[in-house]
Order: C-alpha cells, then structure tokens, then sequence
C-alpha cells in the first residue's frame, strides 16, 4: 500500500469495530453522531437518537443529567466515570470536540462495558479490606499494649519517685524538686502514649464513647485544619457501640478526604437522631465533584473504608456532591432499636 494512500478508512474502522459505543451532542444536546452499538447503554439504537434532541429521546430526569455533563464537558474537558445499568457496569468517558466543521465547541463521549474488569477490582477491593482489617487487628493489639503495658509502668515509675522522695526527703532536700521535676517528665511521656494509643486503637468508642470519641477526633483534626472546624453532637444519642465505631471510621474518612481535596474552609460534623434511626453527616463547602466521578479516580481507599464499616453495620451511605458547592457524607442506622 503506497505511504501516501489515505488512511481515513482506518479512523472509521476503528470507531465502526470498536466495542465502545461513541457519540457527539452538541450544546444544544443533539446527536451529531453515534456509532456503535448505543441500546445496552442509552436504551435506544444508533438510529433513534441519530440528529435529536436528549429531550426527545431519554426520560425527563436523564436528560436533565445529560445537560450538566455537556455542560461540564465544554467548559472543563475530560472526565471518566463509571456507571452501572443493570448487571452491567460501564466505563464512561468525556471529552471536548473542536473542528474547524463545527460552529462551536461540542461534548464527544464514549461507554464501554467494563463489567469484568470491575469484577476483578472488587476482588482486589476484598483483598484490600482483609488486608486492613489484619492492619486493625495489629494496631488494636499495639494500642492495648501502650495503654495497659506502658502506661501502667509509667503510672507505677512515678509512685515510685514518691516513695523515694518520703524516703530520702528528710537527708536530701533537694530531691523533692528532683522527683517534681522527673514525675512532670513521666506525665508528659504518660499523655503522649495515652493519645497515641487512642490514635491507634481502632475500639476508641467501645473504651471512650463515641462523643468523646468524636471529641478527641475533631481536636486531632483542628491541629491540621486553619479553616472552622464545628462538631454538632446529640450526646444523649445512644448508639450501639459497634455502630459508634463505624460512624467514627466513616466519620474519621469523611474528614481525610474533606482535608485532602476539597479545599474547603468550612466543616461540620453531624450526628443527630432521625425517624429512621442515628445519623452521621459531615459537610464541607469545598470545590464538590460530580458524584457520578465516584466510579472513577474519586473513587479511592477512603470511600472502600466507608462502604464497608457501612455494609458491616446496616448503615446506609451515601455521598452527595456538585461541583462548587461543597460535599456531603451521610451514614443512616437502619435500625436504631440495635435489634
């Protein structure tokens, strides 16, 4: 084949025999172009959307939703998300289209059924919460071991400066400011292992309560956060301690992520009682996210976290968010009886 013979039917033979389905809507949300097979993803064939309005073509509330991703698209570019349609999970991707052709800037896409790949990345997430779980069980033997190991020594090491202290006072009187000195080192180190091993001890809230708990949690945070921070707690709520624990982790994860990406300036955290049971939500007004970018690189450990503490502990989770104006994490009991 000569170097010089067009290659446009390659373009058109990788998009014709691609598996993914692609498509161009343009700012008005019509189909420009769509190629593929589109009914397992739109519900509609290639031929029924060819040259019409999203308005036409999908349900009210689809197509409200296909508005914003166009109009994201055109103003800030790409974007993967993941989606699940029945059984099937998608992988779905967006992209700004520019042409000399085009009178002005369109949203091009394309969906690829992705289900196998995610089946194994939930096999990878199982490992990866066996792994933290082992994790947990070695920091909750640490955290046992500084509290009642150390600690104790700790505590007897300074009843023993007061015994040498009445013992020798009487011929030494400057051991009395000696033994001051060296118990206020003890007490130092003492409130050191103690918040450390609170840190590390994943049962916080079975020991301390899940108020205090929140307390200690929200005090930690303080020191990494210059925006305000305000936790909001009904301490007559009774929740069932292992339910108080995973509120705590969520709450915990929920606060991390709040730290690391949405640069926000304000945080609350809630727990309140609800008619359908304790609730645990925790805002901030950061830059937000597309909730539907949860499929895709929002989508980290933080989350896996949550939604197994959630799963573990019939909480109900979910993650509310819009670009600019913030994000909310939500975890409902779902019995609060504890039955």
């Amino acid at each position: 084949m000569p170097a010089t013979e067009p290659d446009g039917w390659i373009e058109r033979a990788l998009i014709q025999q691609n598996p993914a389905c692609f498509w161009a809507l343009d700012a008005s949300g019509r189909f420009l172009y769509i190629s593929g097979n589109a009914e397992p993803y739109f519900g509609k064939n290639a031929g029924e959307l060819r040259g019409r309005l999203i308005d036409e073509v999908l349900p009210l509330d689809e197509a409200h939703k296909w508005r914003a991703r166009i109009r994201h698209t055109i103003a800030e570019g790409h974007s993967f998300r993941r989606e699940r349609i029945g059984e099937v999970l998608w992988g779905v991707g967006f992209y700004p289209l520019r042409s000399p052709e085009l009178p002005e800037t369109a949203a091009g896409g394309w969906a690829l059924d992705v289900t196998r790949i995610g089946t194994a990345e939930k096999e990878l997430r199982d490992t990866t919460m066996r792994m933290l779980k082992a994790q947990e069980s070695d920091r909750g033997r640490l955290a046992k071991f500084l509290h009642d190991e150390v600690g104790q020594s700790l505590s007897a090491a300074g009843l023993q400066l007061d015994l040498l202290r009445m013992d020798f006072e009487g011929a030494v009187p400057e051991i009395r400011q000696r033994v001051v000195e060296l118990q206020s080192m003890l007490e130092t180190i003492m409130a050191g292992v103690r918040d450390f091993s609170y840190e590390l001890n994943p049962d916080i809230v079975e020991r301390a309560g899940l108020h205090a708990a929140m307390d200690r949690l929200v005090g930690r945070t303080r020191k990494r956060f210059s925006g305000n921070l305000r936790l909001l707690a009904d301490s007559s709520l009774h929740v069932p301690p292992p339910v108080g624990s995973a509120i705590y982790k969520i709450a915990a994860e929920a606060l991390q992520n709040a730290l690391q990406h949405a640069g926000c300036s304000q945080i609350e955290l809630i727990i309140k009682s609800t008619p359908e049971g304790p609730a645990l939500e925790v805002r901030d007004n950061g830059k937000g996210f597309d909730a539907a970018d949860l499929g895709g690189p929002h989508r980290g450990l933080g989350l896996l976290i949550m939604e197994h503490c959630a799963v573990q502990n019939r909480l109900r989770l979910s993650v509310l968010s819009e670009r600019g104006k913030g994000t909310t994490v939500r975890a409902v009991f779902e019995n609060g009886s504890g039955d």
